[in-house]
């Protein structure tokens, strides 16, 4: 008995099916478990902010980031904190978009 590669289709696409489902399940565990205990170094915290060593030296500098200082040099930073932090910063939108930015909606 011969088995010809369009008969092995169904097969391919349910376990496909459910590896995505699995990996998706791993994945929604991974954010779930470590979201809110994750704490940065120095250089995850600038991948996360998308800054320069050098803005996050100067806002710790100025105590303007939550941050722990380790061993008196050593900086780190708890997602958690800085998340708070970061919704403070939020600017609000109050105003109704005119002109050609109304085109936009």
């Amino acid at each position: 008995m011969k088995i010809e590669p369009e008969d092995l289709q169904p097969f391919r696409d349910l376990f496909r099916d459910v590896i995505r489902e699995e990996l998706n399940s791993c994945l929604r565990d991974i954010e779930k478990g470590r979201g809110e205990d994750v704490v940065f170094d120095l250089p995850g915290l600038c991948d996360y902010l998308k800054v320069t060593p050098k803005w996050v030296y100067e806002q710790t500098h100025l105590k303007t980031i939550p941050h722990i200082k380790l061993s008196g040099k050593v900086l780190r930073f708890k997602k958690r904190a800085i998340d708070k932090w970061l919704e403070t910063m939020r600017t609000p939108a109050i105003g109704q978009p005119t002109g050609k930015f109304k085109l936009l909606k």
